[in-house]
């Protein structure tokens, strides 16, 4: 009541940002129903799975006058429960691949901060909303969403962690999908029709019969039944076939119902470049080279959007001066080489990775005392005037 209360006798500036997300059943034709599409589901499910398997973590860092500083993981158990269960009915990767399946299809992306009394989150709910509106209440921002049973919420922005992509034109919503991506949907639409159709003819006509001179319904049939059974059975072996002047033969081929395959190889590739990938990782074929620049191009961004946006909605400014925040760690060395795994070595030695992270590398699990971090013994810090093992001084 309270937040109803609070849009009476208030002017409302509104603009409103259609999804393109729809809810249907059935066998898929373009209609804007992209999720249905077996080429968009493909684009978009690597990129999907790669963000769900981000771990959450909050870190808290920390200085003392001397310079010296100190850094906690996790250190309140609320926001770690949060972390890993954001509400009752998902974990947090399956929560990430929603949002980040709403990402890729409408450029925005919604989760609802749930808070206490006290103003600490509690829960966290993706928002598969059909469209959202900007509703300006004095100077206070606030988010009206139709969801597909049409009912209608009204939610703070400051409650609202928001992703974007192709964020141009609009000051708060990423610019939509859905007029790039419709032509092209068209297009392979029209093609996979035409296949289909291809097919049926190619297994129903074979032959086409033309006579020179008129005959009667009834004979057409029966000219055509003698033809099938003298040169079309397996019976005849000679794979001659011979017809008089009266009817002229030709073999109908499939490929003359084809569509041109050079036209869908282009279209495919441009999809393929509207969601910033390619054929090798779509196929889960690509080398280690291949899938770092995939993740340098198309998952990190995600992932440094993730923690800031996690930062500023879970934390107050003051606890974020504590040096509270949200981190979004992504072990995508899990599809490196044996050679390249073998060579973190070099960064257990050297304080960089401990044990336990190495070993989740090799998909191993933890063992006691893993977190610890070790340094070699011949290394000491620059202004300390200390000297390893090997000091000559």
């Amino acid at each position: 009541m309270g937040l109803i209360n609070r849009f009476k006798n208030r002017s409302q500036v509104v603009t409103r940002y259609k999804m393109m997300t729809e809810i249907g059943n059935g066998y898929y034709s373009w209609d804007g129903n992209v999720y249905h599409s077996d080429l968009v589901r493909a684009c978009i499910r690597p990129k999907v799975k790669a963000i769900g398997k981000l771990t959450a973590k909050h870190i808290r860092k920390s200085y003392s006058r001397n310079g010296d500083g100190s850094i906690e993981i996790n250190p309140e158990p609320y926001m770690r429960m949060l972390l890993e269960e954001p509400n009752e009915f998902m974990t947090m990767q399956k929560m990430l691949e929603k949002v980040a399946t709403q990402l890729c299809l409408n450029n925005n992306a919604f989760i609802l901060i749930i808070r206490d009394g006290n103003g600490y989150p509690t829960e966290l709910y993706p928002i598969p909303a059909d469209s959202a509106e900007c509703v300006y209440i004095g100077n206070d921002l606030y988010l009206k969403f139709t969801f597909f049973n049409g009912q209608r919420y009204t939610f703070p922005y400051a409650d609202i962690i928001h992703l974007r992509s192709d964020f141009y034109k609009d000051d708060i919503f990423g610019e939509r999908l859905s007029e790039t991506l419709t032509p092209l949907m068209e297009i392979v639409t029209t093609t996979d029709q035409g296949i289909v159709k291809a097919i049926k003819n190619s297994s129903i006509i074979r032959w086409l019969l033309k006579f020179t001179s008129s005959l009667r319904p009834e004979d057409l049939k029966k000219q055509a039944q003698e033809f099938s059974e003298q040169f079309m059975s397996v019976q005849n072996g000679t794979g001659v076939a011979a017809v008089d002047s009266k009817a002229d033969a030709k073999q109908v081929d499939a490929k003359d119902y084809v569509p041109n395959s050079s036209v869908m190889e282009k279209t495919t590739q441009r999809i393929y470049s509207l969601f910033n990938t390619n054929a090798n990782i779509v196929q889960s074929n690509y080398t280690e080279d291949q899938y770092n620049a995939y993740y340098e191009s198309e998952i990190e961004p995600v992932v440094m959007e993730l923690a800031s946006e996690f930062t500023r909605k879970l934390f107050s400014r003051i606890e974020r001066g504590y040096g509270n925040k949200i981190v979004f760690e992504a072990f995508n060395l899990s599809t490196a080489s044996m050679s390249t795994k073998l060579n973190l070595v070099q960064f257990f030695d050297r304080g960089i990775m401990n044990a336990n992270e190495i070993r989740s590398v090799f998909n191993l699990a933890d063992i006691p005392s893993g977190d610890q971090y070790y340094v070699r013994l011949d290394t000491a810090k620059i202004d300390s005037g200390e000297g390893g093992e090997n000091d000559e001084s």
